[in-house]
């Protein structure tokens, strides 16, 4: 299997598991993996998801041995993206435990996620640059948000390689562990995300993605509209737990 589906409790964790072709993704693995991922979001028994690779690496991008074989990745407009889910935006956040190569459309898989947990000896980057392979999937969209046009162009342009450190120091990533730790602190920071009241994480989670998008009143709007079911179901709770001090 190209992609193992792990349940611990409430976490999901998905690991791509191609690691003779450094988790590189494939037409039938990016397949597996955006069902993979719907199925967690149909699932409401989990919470939140973790998504990683085997064998020292997080993703090498798009499979290019298998696309100069003559079989490429779909390549649709509508649908799933290329690598499979990058065209989603989740209900439930997602986190990236990185280590090895997060490059090309493995960099845009970790764009994907909400936040990001690199290894000390990783290294990100727009390897794909050398190849002639557009970013496709999210790369060009995604990255300016997460880390200002100025650095996305740096990124995007000279295809450099970025270590985990410089990746913290711009935003690309928000934790750096020891190298063999991605993971674990991957499970500690969902854990951490799950201990709080879920309705209004999500609704929080989901505004500011929407309102990206949104002129101000409009987003102010549907940030208040959002809010509304935390304010309903689990404000008043949290009030008395603060006036009691059950914090």
């Amino acid at each position: 299997m190209s992609v193992i589906v792990e349940s611990r409790g409430p976490i999901r964790i998905f690991r791509l598991s191609r690691p003779e072709r450094r988790n590189a993704i494939d037409r039938d693995t990016a397949r597996s993996l955006a069902d993979a991922l719907r199925g967690f979001e149909a699932d409401e028994t989990s919470k939140i998801a973790i998504l990683t690779g085997d064998g020292g690496n997080f993703c090498a991008g798009a499979d290019l041995k298998a696309i100069a074989e003559g079989t490429p990745n779909r390549l649709e407009p509508e649908g799933d993206a290329p690598l499979g889910p990058s065209r989603m935006l989740l209900q439930k956040p997602l986190i990236a435990a990185i280590a090895g190569y997060a490059v090309a459309g493995g960099l845009e898989l970790a764009l994907l996620a909400d936040l990001r947990v690199a290894e000390k000896s990783a290294t990100l980057g727009v390897f794909c640059r050398r190849f002639g392979v557009p970013l496709i999937d999210g790369g060009t969209v995604r990255l300016p948000r997460i880390i200002g046009l100025g650095r996305a162009l740096d990124l995007i342009l000279t295809g450099r390689a970025v270590g985990a450190e410089e990746a913290l120091a711009m935003g690309l990533v928000n934790r750096v562990v020891p190298d063999g730790h991605a993971l674990d602190e991957a499970i500690r920071l969902a854990e951490n995300i799950l201990s709080f009241p879920e309705i209004c994480m999500r609704s929080d989670r989901l505004s500011t993605y929407e309102g990206l998008d949104l002129p101000l009143e409009e987003a102010l709007r549907n940030e208040f509209r959002r809010g509304r079911g935390a304010l309903e179901h689990e404000t008043r709770a949290g009030a008395i737990r603060f006036v009691e001090k059950d914090y």
